[in-house]
């Protein structure tokens, strides 16, 4: 499953988690208040290992963009600088949107 599959199917197990502790709550039992609690905590994490991972990978496309750019500089082609530049820029929007 992609990482976006995975943040996803996070979400969607932590609203499950946050439903059956509310129902829980409304009936007043504890039991289940506390496994849609634990359900809720596990999609959270399950959600934000996915982002972390995105961030990671923007982290490595931004610095590697770095180095295709200076590359570029240093070759005195304007073209390998502005695809370093360009990844750069997908890899600082792709730890900006995983935040």
């Amino acid at each position: 499953m992609s990482n976006a599959g995975k943040r996803a199917a996070g979400s969607a197990k932590e609203l499950q988690g946050k439903v059956k502790k509310n129902i829980g709550k409304l009936l007043g039992n504890e039991r289940l208040a506390a496994e849609g609690r634990a359900k809720e905590l596990t999609g959270r994490a399950q959600k934000e290992t996915a982002k972390g991972r995105e961030r990671v990978k923007g982290a490595i496309e931004e610095a590697a963009g770095s180095v295709q750019s200076a590359v570029g500089d240093l070759v005195d082609s304007r073209g390998t600088h502005a695809r370093g530049e360009l990844r750069k820029a997908k890899g600082k929007a792709r730890q900006a949107t995983n935040r």
